[in-house]
């Protein structure tokens, strides 16, 4: 079964970024305030990206992976600059042992 992977621009400026396998349907519920709560609390929201897949558990990997990133790697992406993808990757840095 297909799956899309979206991104919705909320009216305060925040990004959604959610999974289904009917793109259209999910739209609706979300405009209509039925979607996710977080959604729902900052209506109106605009469909900004989406990547479709042959299996929807691919694409709520990828769903998992994009609610990771900051807000400016999703704007990259959304923008089409995935040159810039690497380089606003968050630093993650480990703590050295104590000796």
């Amino acid at each position: 079964m297909k799956g899309y992977v979206y991104i919705l621009r909320c009216s305060d400026g925040t990004y959604y970024t959610g999974s289904t396998t009917n793109l259209e349907l999910r739209l609706s519920q979300h405009q209509n305030g039925q979607g996710a709560n977080y959604t729902k609390k900052r209506l109106p929201v605009e469909l900004v990206y989406y990547e479709e897949y042959q299996r929807i558990d691919e694409a709520f990997a990828r769903e998992k992976q994009i609610q990771r990133w900051s807000h400016k790697k999703k704007e990259a992406l959304i923008q089409g600059h995935l040159d810039d993808l690497p380089r606003l990757a968050k630093k993650i840095w480990k703590k050295t042992p104590p000796t």
